[in-house]
């Protein structure tokens, strides 16, 4: 808990999710549940998100008017360090990227049509989205170059197109899929997003993509899709045509601070794992690991690594609150990549401290290890968003590096 960033709400939440998480979830991370596709562990990840309802802890990002608490991007933010510390955590309280950044879209930008066909169930949980924009044929990292169309014939989008990495389509009941709809116009303003059912004919789901190894299923999977000729309303259009890309810069805004909180909470877990160990495992008669001087670097390096990007990232969520994501997106560039390789140096020491027991499956570690490596590439690579940042601070000093 950070004193400089909690409100009076933190400090009666925090404590009740700190527990629930403890006592609920933490039980359930066995070998057999990690080993395991995610749907082997769902039916009691299902029952857990009824005793969250029942504590009143559902819908913690959702405004009051629809049931929440109404917290602020740095209030949620905090909220979802202790969450991480489980990685059952998000799933099991409805926060759980794609949704919740769909929520968050779809509740700012979508018709009412849509908010009560499709944001009222998805913030009930009774179903689960994705988010389909990233193409094999083409650099992720470059949003505006982009193979599949929206062709408008009568009141339809006829949608054509190839994604890969549509985290959680296996089960999904809808995909936000970015489609070109008007390819004259500038590259920003090509693009549009719309609701595609994914019991539509001619979308067809191909594979969940192995990750290191691992291809997973339901909602701890990524997906490889095709859209071929699939009719849908145009009605389903979020926001106005041409605005996916700024509409995609809204929701990864946010999305970072999710994604960065998220990741603090998985090295905060890894930390306490690692101190836990240091000081009960001992080395020889009488002497712990823990009295090491190596150990302690690794201790000592990453509380303050931890605690360095912790205050980075709220700052950047209460400036977002104040600001707009907009305003500050120097600040949104710097926290990702930063987070990201705080995290994984974090995760690796927490391995080397516990030796080959880290490199098992009887701990959380090697999970983590694997599967958090693409932090430093989804939500943007770390060459862009320091590329990004670099850029922004030199143009304060009188150079624009993007007129060339």
């Amino acid at each position: 808990m950070e004193s400089l960033f909690v409100t009076q709400k933190l400090k009666n939440l925090l404590p009740k999710i700190q527990a629930f998480v403890e006592k609920e979830l933490y039980p359930l991370e066995t070998t057999e549940n990690l080993l395991h596709n995610f749907s082997y562990v769902l039916p009691v990840l299902n029952q857990k998100r009824n005793l969250v309802k029942n504590a009143g802890l559902w819908g913690l990002h959702l405004p009051e008017a629809d049931g929440g608490l109404g917290l602020t991007l740095c209030e949620f933010g905090q909220i979802s360090e202790v969450l991480a510390s489980s990685p059952f955590g998000h799933y099991v309280f409805n926060t759980q990227a794609p949704d919740i950044g769909n929520t968050e879209l779809l509740h700012k930008y979508a018709p009412k049509h849509l908010k009560d066909k499709y944001l009222k169930p998805l913030m009930n949980g009774e179903i689960r989205s994705c988010f389909s924009m990233t193409e094999p044929e083409f650099a992720g990292s470059n949003p505006t170059m982009m193979g599949t169309t929206a062709v408008k014939d009568g009141d339809d989008y006829i949608i054509n197109g190839h994604k890969w990495f549509t985290s959680s389509a296996d089960g999904a009941a809808f995909a936000v899929v970015m489609a070109v709809t008007n390819p004259d116009a500038a590259p920003h303003k090509r693009a549009s997003q719309i609701i595609v059912p994914l019991d539509t004919p001619g979308y067809k789901f191909i594979r969940n993509i192995p990750i290191m190894g691992h291809a997973g299923d339901s909602w701890a999977s990524h997906a490889e899709v095709l859209y071929e000729n699939v009719r849908v309303p145009q009605a389903n259009l979020i926001g106005i045509e041409g605005s996916g890309f700024l509409l995609a810069q809204e929701r990864l805004g946010p999305g970072r601070i999710h994604h960065c909180m998220r990741f603090i909470g998985i090295a905060e877990r890894s930390f306490d794992l690692m101190c836990r160990y240091a000081a009960s495992r001992e080395m020889e008669p009488g002497v712990m690991l823990g009295e090491k001087q190596f150990i302690q670097g690794f201790i000592a390096e990453s509380r303050a690594e931890i605690d360095s990007a912790r205050l980075l990232v709220l700052r950047t969520a209460k400036n977002i609150d104040e600001q707009g994501a907009a305003a500050v997106r120097d600040e949104i560039s710097m926290i990702k990549f930063f987070t990201a390789n705080m995290m994984l140096r974090v995760i690796d020491r927490a391995i080397q401290t516990h030796g080959a027991l880290g490199m098992t499956n009887d701990i959380l570690l090697s999970q983590w290890y694997s599967h958090e490596r693409a932090a430093r590439i989804y939500d943007g690579a770390d060459e862009v968003h320091k590329t990004a940042l670099a850029r922004g601070i030199l143009k304060g000093y009188g150079l624009d590096t993007r007129k060339k």
